[in-house]
Order: structure tokens, then sequence, then C-alpha cells
């Protein structure tokens, strides 16, 4: 694929480069390219699926894609950064309201979880394929990863020791933290058996009554 030209620049994404100045019409663009990428990817495989496929199903022209990405790795890395950006949203808002603490972790929970199953194919198809990233972004990706269990640990470290809330030490914050973090993966990995099983608010029940558990 064409690597974009020496005056394109940075967008809000990271490392991937655009050549379109509107940041914000970057990500709507983006997001819609990464969510038709993703089917493609799960239907065809990440080796089959080509550029001019993905332009196809975006509805873009080859030229016009290339304004946005320049190659599939790209797409796979921002597939990871979408996963992160949405659970990063979901758990700031769960912890804007003025609830008890246990209820504000189950509130985290809640929301992640819901993250996870809108987002399932993404993140099945994130571990399918980041095999085939350059080093430099498989890297990344992993550190993408740990970064949303970090969103966990710090949830848990702002609510530790706060009313009834049991003080936790760092030990218990990190193991806490990717319970979380896995459990909630687990129900995009698993769905298929799942939710022959449960629907997702009992799943999400649950679990959050076993997370809990750790703590209280």
């Amino acid at each position: 694929m064409v690597k974009n030209s020496d005056n394109s620049t940075p967008a809000a994404d990271g490392e991937v480069p655009t050549q379109i100045k509107n940041l914000q019409l970057v990500r709507e663009r983006r997001r819609h390219i990464i969510d038709s990428t993703v089917t493609l990817f799960i239907e065809h495989g990440y080796h089959k699926t080509t550029t001019r496929m993905i332009a196809k199903a975006a509805d873009f022209s080859i030229g016009s894609l290339y304004e946005y990405v320049s190659s599939k790795e790209d797409l796979l890395y921002l597939v990871c950064k979408a996963i992160h950006e949405e659970v990063q949203d979901a758990v700031e808002d769960a912890l804007s309201n003025s609830a008890e603490e246990k209820e504000q972790l189950a509130e985290v929970i809640r929301k992640y979880f819901y993250v996870c199953d809108k987002m399932a194919a993404h993140i099945l198809m994130m571990y399918q394929v980041t095999q085939f990233l350059p080093q430099k972004w498989k890297q990344q990706v992993l550190v993408n990863e740990l970064n949303i269990t970090d969103i966990f640990i710090k949830a848990l470290g702002q609510l530790s020791g706060e009313n009834d809330f049991p003080k936790l030490d760092g030990k218990t914050l990190n193991l806490v933290g990717h319970n979380i973090s896995v459990l909630g993966q687990m129900w995009a990995f698993r769905s298929w058996h799942l939710k022959k099983e449960f629907t997702i608010d009992e799943y999400i029940s649950i679990q959050t009554d076993f997370i809990l558990g750790l703590i209280f």
C-alpha cells in the first residue's frame, strides 16, 4: 500500500499519520473504516482482505482511503486504539457519578462489559491478527492491552480505602484489575457458547458478584 506523503501530519490516533487536517473528521472516517475492516478480516482473513476490498466496504475510493491510512497494519493498530478509547470513556463515565464506592465499581464493570459486548468482533479480531503487525506496533498493542488493565487498577486505587471500601494493597489492585479486564474479554472470546446460557446482563451480574467477592 502506498505510504502517506511527507506533508502528512500525526492525527489524534497516535503514530498513524494522515493527510487530512480536520482531526474530528479523521476520527469519524477512521472509525467507519475500522468497523468495515473488522467485518472483512473476520469473514475473509487478514491476508486475503485487500485494500481495494476495504475501500469498497467503507464506500471510499482507493485514493481517499490512503488519505486516512497507509496500510492494513495501520488499521489493526487503530482497532486496538479504538477499543482502548471506548473502555477509557466508559470507566470515566462510571466514576463520574456520586454513588457509593461499591456501586461505582459495579458500574465500572457493567459499562466495561457492555463495551466488550458491543466490540466483541473487534476484540476477537485484534487477538487473531496482532501477530501480523510489525514488531514496533505489536509491542504497542501489548502496551495498549496493559493500559486497559491499568484503567481498572487506577479506578480501584481511586476507590480503595474510601468510606466502606476496603484498603487494597498493590498486589490485590493488580490482580483484581486483571480479573476485570480478562472476564470482560471472555465474553467476547466465548460468546458463541456463553450466549446459549446467559444474557449479557446475567453474565455481568454473576461476574460482578465474583469480582466484588474478591474485595468485600
